[in-house]
């Protein structure tokens, strides 16, 4: 080493300099990153009481504690629902480790869809059981939830066909509406990955 004192002197300004990247980058990321997610709240989801594809009860108590990624699908579309399905499996392959997030698709067809006929449709996009949960239920209250409780547009048609919405919707742990997100913007598919992940590590152990 050709000169010790200036390589001393060098780390002396160097070191500080790294450790005070590293604390603003860590600022950024728990703070002003994690705040612009935790921050927006859309309304607490109501109490429901739906059917599973397995036939058993499900309640609003069975999003608590965990973080929901949740959809409106039916098994008879032809148009935006596959497509759904086909995210919502990728997002369940991505978390599969991960314990505090689950996935929850709403039937909006529910006179069609029966929960054998669920149970049928949840096996061609490999949704595993506890983690990727179908619902069915009372059409009036299938609307109710979709209207009041997720805030999302849904409506009959004269020649019966369903409009219904074709984003995502995260839920946190509590049971708040954290983000809608466009199952067709690549960009806030993305962001839905991000989101979600964030408000798991929230999630009590």
């Amino acid at each position: 080493m050709k000169n010790p004192k200036r390589f001393f002197l060098t780390a002396i300004f160097i070191v500080p300099f790294l450790l005070g990247v590293g604390i603003v980058g860590y600022w950024y990321w728990t703070v002003r990153v994690e705040k612009q997610v935790m921050l927006p709240s859309y309304g607490v989801v109501p109490q429901f009481t739906l059917t599973a594809e397995d036939g058993r009860t499900v309640t609003k108590n069975d999003l608590l504690q965990k973080v929901s990624i949740v959809d409106f699908i039916f098994t008879q579309c032809a148009g935006a629902c596959p497509m759904m399905s086909t995210k919502m499996a990728d997002f369940q392959e991505r978390f599969k480790n991960d314990p505090n997030i689950q996935f929850v698709s709403i039937s909006v067809d529910p006179v069609t869809d029966t929960p054998p006929v669920l149970k049928e449709y949840a096996g061609q996009y490999g949704a595993v059981k506890g983690k990727w949960t179908f619902l069915t239920g009372d059409r009036k209250e299938i609307f109710r939830l979709t209207k009041e409780g997720f805030h999302l547009e849904i409506a009959n048609e004269q020649d019966s066909t369903i409009i219904h919405s074709q984003k995502f919707v995260l839920i946190d742990h509590h049971g708040t509406i954290r983000g809608y997100y466009d199952s067709e913007d690549q960009q806030d598919v993305s962001a839905l990955s991000r989101d979600a992940a964030i408000l798991s590590s929230k999630v009590p152990a």
